[in-house]
């Protein structure tokens, strides 16, 4: 159990993500619950039935709007208590939407030549957004969107190749607010139709003891005992993080249980604290609900959520077994230094007994990839999933959602959307604005000049780029800024769309674990008692493996094949290399961020393992530095690796 102090830190960072919520008694309590419900059941019935995409739209802005203002108070101060001003912009909010829904088409078709009165309500619901999302997720994106509004306004005072033409209100203001290119746009269009469907259905597997049955099922896999408490962070990760795709809420979960285990093996707790944040951060690339950001993906590609998932399965698998080399050698350089091994055995229940009582929660998960191979819409799939998750859970009495449990899970359901909605309709703001000024364009021009035309040196700028961004703007926010921005320099180059979103996917995903949003390290420091700086640098070691993966998608040719794609007159043998070559080189750089590998490393023989992980995972690089000179790279990384393990080897009882 957690301390008092330790319990508010992780409430705090909890806020962080989610937003500082209200709580409210009586009829308040009762208001609040039935506006959240009737944001859930319009969403489900919306899924079920065919609404208009503008009404759709706006009204998920509206109930966004409304939840925002009446749930997330303006301070923590105000925290619990219903002020008059979050009535009034709770009414606003809904005026501005009425304005929008009643306007209907002719206020669409005077979107070029608007009315006063329209400019005034696009000024207002640009406000009211921008408050509803400092409000739910901070004061960072709202800032970032003033900053492209300014750009909107004042851009053409900038010298080229910045500059663009010059707009005034009539023009961006319809733009942002009327039209389906800015805060009603793309993000929005997907945060109505998936993402709060799957954050309902996240609420549903969470009430009915699905997270405690995997942290269970986890701990069973891998033995039950306090020795294998790193390999049981890496799967109940996986399992955990799978269907909710939130990385701190997966690693509170886990880290709460797995903590004292690590601590008896000799983990110390910045270790600890970086591999429990590595773990959460699986959770938003690990199917079959990844992060918001997945979502965004099938629609801007205009591919089905299923090619997605598809696409996230071989990352993923490599994701999760970088870090299971980093825990086995853990495991060898804690035994190696001495630490006396904890052999605890937790007492948890056989997997067949288990499977026998819980394994329901399975069914849903696997009904979701089962509909959407059957052909229905990831939207009809994850509904559907839903009406079983309800229904199996009256297998356990003690878990069954009766009729008052599934109203406060739906409202749950509601309430933790209202955030991500937020943030996609402040991400409309700056979409629109770089779509109307060409920004994108311009960018991904400056940045191909820069890189010299070459495909590797600016798919490094763009990680950069994204990495930059994202220390400032959460994961999905993050995604949905580059992937009008930086993106299209590496399409220009000939990449695929969907290798360059999915690299720009992977290295928005960093934020997770960058600071100064490093909201998974932070909650993992507050568990352990470790510093939160020093646990995001121990996070960056267990993922910066994996991470030279993407690289892979966009700069080798047949590299698409982790993708499950096939680019020419590939095969499925290209693919098996792809990932055998990824498998060796990630074994080699894990080994030498971990400085161990049958014993402890040099620093001579990290560095040449660095080098041999990445000409076996990354030939391209050295491709590109010296085309030509040095023919098979990969080949040169796969002797080197072997000969340092040889010399490993043979220095093993030195």
């Amino acid at each position: 159990m957690l301390d008092e102090a330790t319990a508010a830190r992780l409430q705090a960072l909890m806020e962080e993500e989610e937003g500082t919520l209200s709580r409210y008694t009586g009829w308040l309590g009762f208001l609040g619950t039935g506006l959240a419900l009737s944001m859930s059941l319009f969403h489900l019935w919306a899924a079920w039935d065919i609404v208009p995409t503008t009404t759709l739209r706006f009204v998920h802005v509206g109930f966004t709007l409304l939840l925002g203002f009446l749930m997330f108070p303006a301070a923590k101060r105000f925290r619990h208590r219903l002020m008059p001003w979050d009535a009034a912009l709770a009414a606003a909010g809904v005026y501005v939407i009425w304005y929008m829904v009643a306007g209907g088409d002719e206020l669409q078709d005077r979107a070029i030549f608007p009315e006063p009165m329209d400019l005034v309500v696009g000024w207002m619901m640009i406000a009211l957004v921008l408050e509803a999302a400092r409000r739910a997720t901070g004061p960072v994106m709202p800032c970032v969107a003033i900053g492209f509004l300014l750009y909107a306004f004042f851009g053409h005072w900038l010298p080229a190749p910045w500059q663009h033409q010059g707009y005034d209100s009539e023009r961006i203001i319809p733009h942002l607010t009327i039209g389906l290119d800015g805060i009603f746009g793309t993000a929005i269009d997907v945060s109505a139709t998936l993402i709060i469907l799957f954050t309902i259905y996240g609420a549903i597997l969470q009430a009915s003891g699905a997270g405690k049955f995997f942290v269970d099922f986890s701990f069973a896999a891998t033995g039950g005992k306090a020795a294998s408490a790193g390999r049981t962070v890496v799967l109940s990760s996986f399992l955990l993080g799978g269907p909710s795709g939130s990385g701190v809420a997966t690693t509170v979960t886990l880290g709460t249980v797995a903590w004292p285990m690590m601590k008896k093996v000799g983990y110390r707790p910045d270790d600890a604290g970086g591999l429990l944040a590595a773990g959460g951060l699986g959770a938003i690339i690990s199917p079959p609900v990844l992060g918001a950001a997945a979502f965004l993906i099938a629609e801007y590609l205009n591919i089905g959520y299923l090619d997605v998932l598809q696409m996230a399965v071989i990352p993923t698998i490599l994701y999760y077994a970088s870090l299971l080399f980093m825990v086995e050698l853990d495991q060898r350089r804690i035994a190696a230094s001495g630490t006396p091994m904890a052999n605890d055995v937790i007492q948890v229940e056989p997997i067949p007994q288990m499977l026998r009582k819980y394994g329901f929660h399975f069914t849903s998960l696997i009904a979701i990839i089962v509909f959407m191979v059957m052909g229905y819409s990831a939207t009809l799939s994850v509904l559907y999933a839903m009406v079983a998750a309800v229904l199996l859970s009256f297998i356990r009495p003690d878990q069954a959602l009766w009729p008052r449990k599934l109203i406060e899970t739906l409202a749950s359901g509601a309430i933790q959307a209202v955030g991500i909605a937020a943030t996609c309709a402040s991400a409309g703001i700056i979409v629109g604005v770089i779509t109307l000024t060409g920004l994108g364009l311009k960018f991904s021009d400056i940045a191909i000049q820069a890189a010299g035309g070459s495909v590797v040196v600016t798919a490094i700028y763009t990680a950069l780029i994204v990495w930059v961004i994202g220390l400032a703007v959460p994961v999905t926010a993050s995604y949905i800024i580059c992937a009008v921005v930086a993106a299209p320099a590496l399409t220009k180059l000939g990449v695929p769309a969907y290798a360059a979103h999915m690299f720009v996917f992977y290295y928005a995903v960093l934020s997770e674990v960058s600071p100064p949003t490093a909201l998974s390290p932070f909650a993992a420091a507050a568990i352990t008692g470790a510093g939160p700086y020093r646990t995001t640098m121990k996070a960056w070691k267990y993922t910066l493996p994996a991470f030279v993966l993407p690289f892979v998608f966009v700069t080798d040719p047949t590299g698409v094949g982790l993708l499950l794609n096939f680019e020419g007159d590939m095969g499925w043998l290209d693919v098996a290399w792809q990932v055998l070559a990824a498998v060796i080189g990630l074994a080699a750089l894990a080994a030498a961020c971990q400085g161990f590998l049958i014993r402890a490393l040099s620093g001579v023989e990290r560095a040449l393992l660095v080098v041999a992980g990445l000409l076996i995972m990354f030939p391209a690089m050295l491709e590109a530095l010296a085309p030509g000179v040095v023919p098979f790279p990969y080949m040169i990384g796969l002797v080197m690796a072997a000969v340092l393990l040889g010399v490993q080897w043979r220095g093993r009882t030195a």
